[in-house]
């Protein structure tokens, strides 16, 4: 019951919460690194110190603590060079099959920038004994361990794990609503045809009762024109419930059927055009479900213009697609509802349910396999809509 009424806040806690733990994971990740930079600086420190006790002092007691402590660095990269650029030592750099040696004289100056980008090189000095003074004897260049290299990117690692496991999840979530939305709009119109059937197959009976009588047949005749009309709408109405046949047809003269029909049932305020090209174009169509939104979009378009405008129909072929533009003079719509226009419920009249161009949409993407966009539009000068189609 919370959820449902605070669902946009709901969604700004689990936000900001996602945020919140991401942002301390990445800050403990950083921590981590920075600790383990600090102890492998340490360790360099004592090497150094060590490496200079032992050049100093061959002969010193604790030698064998120092050739242990020398002998200990099996990870870190390190080079350390003389202060007139001879190489005194290195070790735990890959030397890609090449003699050690040579290898580290040749990419010298190579190691040394990466090095340098990586940590700042220790100096090590001794204490000249005549002047007292301190003498630079070398300089002490050591890489990342490759252990602290792996850490380095275990934040982008986890952030692609947070991001691919959120993408599960919202896909998850996507397929259950458009399964739930599906079956919904199966249930709604099978209920809807059913529904239509039974007052429809009464009124059929009555008109065959009139025509005994001897009623007026022209009566009969509008009468017969409604129950055809009833008969389509409940025929739509069964197919969109389920998944409709297809079969190849000729869409332009689809086109021209459903437009000689609105154009007879429309205001005389409503200039119709119709551009349709002169061979045959064969898709894999349902004709009623395509007149359908051919229909809705026409109705649409007439609502845009208030009644009173130019509507235009406009076919052309491209290589393996067909194109079915229908232009009004209305309103027209903004950049932000070119695709909110085709979400269920959305609508900006105010008797309306918001359902045709949602219906056009499931009409053309899910059972054509085709598109449906606003290709166009322009406040107060009008709109394109366009659909695609594949053709056979």
């Amino acid at each position: 019951m919370f959820f449902t009424k605070n669902r946009q806040l709901v969604r700004w806690i689990i936000i900001i919460a996602s945020f919140a733990i991401i942002s301390l994971i990445l800050w403990n990740t950083y921590t981590f690194f920075q600790k383990f930079k600090d102890e492998e600086r340490a360790k360099m420190e004592i090497w150094s110190n060590a490496q200079k006790i032992f050049s100093n002092d061959e002969n010193n007691p604790n030698f064998n603590f120092l050739i242990k402590i020398l002998n200990s660095n099996t990870t870190t990269p390190i080079l350390v060079v003389n202060v007139d650029g001879t190489i005194s030592n290195f070790s735990n750099i890959e030397f890609n099959g090449e003699d050690g040696s040579k290898y580290v004289e040749k990419n010298k100056e190579k190691l040394i920038r990466q090095f340098e980008a990586e940590n700042l090189p220790i100096e090590i000095s001794y204490i000249d004994s005549k002047t007292q003074k301190k003498v630079l004897a070398s300089k002490l260049y050591y890489g990342n361990a490759p252990l602290l290299n792996k850490l380095k990117f275990y934040p982008l690692a986890l952030l692609l794990i947070i991001f691919l496991f959120a993408s599960v999840v919202y896909f998850f979530y996507r397929s259950s609503k458009i399964a739930a939305q599906n079956k919904l709009w199966s249930g709604m119109a099978k209920e809807t045809a059913h529904q239509i059937g039974t007052p429809l197959s009464s009124l059929i009976g009555w008109a065959e009762i009139l025509k005994i009588e001897n009623v007026n047949p022209e009566y009969i005749l509008e009468i017969e024109k409604d129950i055809d009309r009833l008969q389509t709408i409940t025929e739509r109405f069964s197919k969109i419930g389920s998944l409709p046949t297809l079969k190849k047809t000729d869409i332009v003269k689809e086109t021209q059927d459903t437009y000689d029909y609105l154009k007879t049932r429309s205001s005389k305020l409503i200039n119709f055009t119709l551009k349709l090209p002169d061979a045959p174009i064969y898709v894999n169509l349902n004709p009623q479900l395509y007149s359908w939104t051919i229909e809705n979009l026409v109705k649409n378009a007439i609502d845009a213009m208030k009644g009173k405008g130019d509507l235009t129909i406009v076919m052309t072929q491209l290589e393996n697609n067909v194109k079915i533009n229908i232009i009004d003079t209305g309103k027209g719509l903004t950049k932000s509802q070119f695709k909110s226009v085709f979400e269920p419920g959305y609508t900006t009249k105010k008797r309306g349910w918001g359902l045709g161009l949602s219906l056009a949409r499931r009409i053309v993407e899910d059972f054509h396999d085709g598109k449906i966009k606003v290709a166009q539009s322009q406040i107060d000068k009008g709109t394109i809509m366009q659909i695609a189609l594949k053709t056979v």
